[in-house]
């Protein structure tokens, strides 16, 4: 352990000079180019896409937008106009985006939280802590599709989070407008007199592939590098209004009738109905606490299947939303890999079943120069019953720098003691002559009751992001017995080190806009034993290198890469790759070839393919992937994604197969119906999910779903797709749920 501190120590202190040596690349105050003033209201806004009102023509207005892509630092090709208002409650923000082809204006999405990255679309960044750490994200399309994101970090966006805004947008010959009508509710900012709000905007043109900023328009800065930010000034005396919100939720649930592969029936259906509440409390203007009771996660659609042909278990993300918003406040580790904190851990067992959740609480926010998050949940019940409890610090050091700590905590009721874990972090994001760089370093350690020690984990990285060349390495230590309570942990006993150098010039030439090569440096992930070196080969479990030989991104928004790969697995165990085919421990390298082209999305109709083909375990194998999407201006958009490998090895062959369908209608921005249909030939199963959602008003919600699987299993007497095996579902479930937002 004194080795490990020492390291640790020492890695702080190098960093904290080097934080030292840093230039202000914030420019203390901002130019008064760099601001726009907010005009006050004082009549009633009628919110239409229209600039009908009299004080928008006073208004003041900023128009000098850039290009970051294609042509850095030229003009914008389009003229784009921006415009910010506010009374006593809420922000307006009218973005006027001219065009000289308005046929060609690309807008195919309605449901809310959609991908706007296949349409033209507008983003609106408001730091409201004006702190340039973190900052809410708005965005809409020109057909008005809400979404919305929490940034905190330098690479934390949390796309999940849904606010309480509302945006219009109307077209003309000349170009399309998107008024924004953001609640302060829906913000968290300093109350007082004339405080400024960090502030950008962004426009994409989806035909020219264009990303115009009114800020931070470098290639080495971007829409999320809130210290080139600019600022919204004259907001008056602002004060949040609205302490306490409440979301009750009754929900109706019909259960199918459980049945096995051979049509036995292994549980009975049943009705049922419940109850519960959210709070939102402001404690202060920068602190929230949120309240549940009763917590139901119905709505939350089912996780896509996956053919997992490796040895270690498979990652997948939070999507129920009570863990969702300001989830980035609890994180510490590396997702997918290692976790302090993984919330699926919560409400969930390790078969993925659900286990009730009585009550939770959270409180988040910042105080000062702390940001803090706390989370505390009682689950289950009876001899099942426990309680999961995390706290979350952040204390800011310099410009954009921060350092943390975390501890969590499971204690069940089996009169077996807590199990613990805690970790500490430091991220020193700088800017060196222009040029990002990007140190990080954590360190946390687990107890559990009956094992003695506290065993630890540990990893120092640093990124290079920029436009010419990407770099990145990191190195990891993660001993055995390794085992956060409420944490994601892919693999104990290891040392492993990733890393990639690309190398990305513009030629400018035959449609190419940016290629993209990790040659003759290949990108890597090495694993060795935990009682071995990274530097012997033979102490090696894993390795991948991966060399791209030829790749990059075209004018037209298409993405193509031809790679070179090196292999090696090395399990001391038999483990099962794929049903009935069994891979023996041994010692095994192998060399695959890699082909990809994906099309540009903004096009009505898109295909994506993938050929990856070679050597593996012994043998061969080829993988092969289809997507195809079709998007019908705004109403219709259908998808399918086709998953197929093939694989001939010394101990068997297979074919394992998985594809995935989605249909999605949207009535209109408020109203969308998703069905979805995905099928792998591992498990013999088809599941269907059809979910229709309504916004009666922005924060009610109506959802009512439908779920069923069924068996495919070739020797089953109730196999899809015959119509009898509609009688005999693997499992199924018609949920209804209605949520009211209350604001008493």
């Amino acid at each position: 352990m004194r080795t490990r501190v020492s390291i640790a120590l020492a890695g702080i202190s190098i960093l904290s000079r080097m934080a030292a040596a840093q230039q202000d690349n914030s420019g203390g105050r901002r130019a008064s180019s760099a601001t726009i003033r907010a005009t006050l209201i004082r009549a009633p806004v009628t919110l239409d896409g229209r600039l009908d009102e009299p004080f928008w023509a006073a208004a003041d207005s900023i128009n000098d937008f850039r290009q970051r892509e294609p042509l850095e630092g030229s003009p914008a090709t389009e003229r784009t106009v921006v415009k910010v208002a506010h009374d006593a409650d809420a922000l307006y923000i009218v973005v006027r985006c001219y065009d000289s082809n308005m046929r060609s204006v690309r807008a195919s999405q309605l449901r809310r939280d959609a991908d706007l990255s296949s349409d033209d679309n507008v983003q609106l960044l408001i730091d409201s802590f004006d702190d340039r750490r973190s900052a809410f994200v708005f965005a809409t399309n020109p057909n008005g599709a809400l979404w919305d994101a929490q940034f905190s970090g330098v690479d934390d966006l949390n796309e999940n989070w849904n606010g309480i805004w509302d945006v219009a947008v109307s077209r003309d010959s000349a170009g399309w407008t998107a008024e924004f009508r953001i609640p302060l509710l829906a913000l968290r900012f300093h109350a007082g007199t004339n405080p400024e709000f960090g502030f950008n905007v962004r426009r994409f043109i989806r035909r020219k592939n264009e990303e115009d900023l009114w800020r931070s328009y470098g290639r080495a800065q971007g829409f999320y590098r809130l210290n080139n930010e600019g600022a919204i000034m004259d907001l008056g005396d602002l004060r949040r209004p609205h302490d306490l919100e409440l979301y009750p939720y009754a929900l109706g649930r019909a259960v199918e009738t459980e049945h096995d592969s051979v049509g036995r029936e292994t549980m009975g259906g049943y009705f049922g109905g419940k109850g519960g509440v959210d709070a939102k409390l402001g404690i202060t203007p920068t602190l929230t606490a949120d309240v549940t009771v009763s917590t139901d996660f119905a709505q939350v659609e089912a996780d896509q299947q996956v053919v997992n042909l490796t040895r270690f278990p498979f990652f997948f993300p939070e999507k129920r939303q009570f863990f969702l918003e300001s989830s980035g406040q609890l994180d510490l580790g590396t997702p997918g890999r290692v976790q302090l904190f993984y919330s699926r851990r919560i409400g969930l067992d390790t078969s993925g079943a659900p286990v009730p959740i009585l009550a939770g609480g959270r409180l988040y926010g910042r105080l000062g120069p702390w940001r803090i998050g706390v989370l505390d949940a009682q689950t289950g019940g009876g001899a099942d019953k426990a309680n999961d409890a995390v706290v979350r610090v952040q204390h800011d050091l310099f410009d954009r720098s921060y350092i943390g700590a975390i501890g969590t905590l499971h204690a069940g009721s089996g009169g077996q003691g807590a199990q613990r874990a805690g970790g500490v972090d430091l991220d020193l994001p700088l800017v060196v002559h222009g040029a990002n760089l990007e140190p990080k370093f954590w360190i946390a350690g687990s107890q559990t009751p009956g094992v003695p020690g506290t065993p630890y984990a540990w990893r120092l990285s640093t990124d290079n992001p920029n436009d010419l060349f990407d770099n990145f390495v990191s190195l990891y230590r993660i001993d055995s017995g390794f085992a956060p309570p409420l944490g994601f942990v892919r693999r104990t006993g290891i040392w492993e080190t990733t890393g990639h150098v690309d190398f990305m010039p513009r030629p400018g030439v035959l449609g190419i806009r940016q290629l993209d090569f990790t040659f003759p440096i290949p990108s890597w992930d090495i694993i060795a034993n935990g009682t071995g070196s990274l530097l012997r080969s033979a102490d090696w479990q894993t390795a991948w290198f991966e060399w791209r030989v030829f790749g990059g991104d075209r004018q037209n928004g298409d993405h193509f890469e031809v790679n070179f790969q090196r292999l090696m697995d090395a399990p001391t165990d038999a483990f099962d790759i794929f049903k009935g085919v069994m891979i023996q421990p041994g010692r095994y390298w192998w060399s695959r070839y890699e082909l990809q082209y994906f099309m540009n999305p903004g096009r009505p109709l898109s295909f994506g393919s993938f050929v990856n083909w070679g050597q593996f375990y012994g043998g061969h194998s080829t993988d092969f992937e289809l997507t195809a999407a079709w998007r019908g201006g705004g109403h219709i958009i259908v998808s399918t994604d086709l998953t197929r490998t093939r694989a001939d090895l010394p101990v068997g062959a297979f074919t394992a197969v998985l594809s995935a369908s989605r249909l999605e209608y949207d009535f209109n921005a408020r109203t969308s119906l998703l069905a979805f249909v995905q099928y792998d030939n591992e498990s013999e199963r088809v599941d269907f999910n059809v979910r229709f959602h309504w916004i009666p008003v922005i924060g009610d919600d109506v959802f009512v779903v439908w779920n069923s699987g069924y068996t495919t299993e070739p020797l089953a007497r109730f196999r899809f797709p015959d119509t009898r095996a509609l009688a005999r579902p693997l499992n199924g479930a018609f949920v209804v749920k209605v949520v009211h937002r209350l604001t008493p």
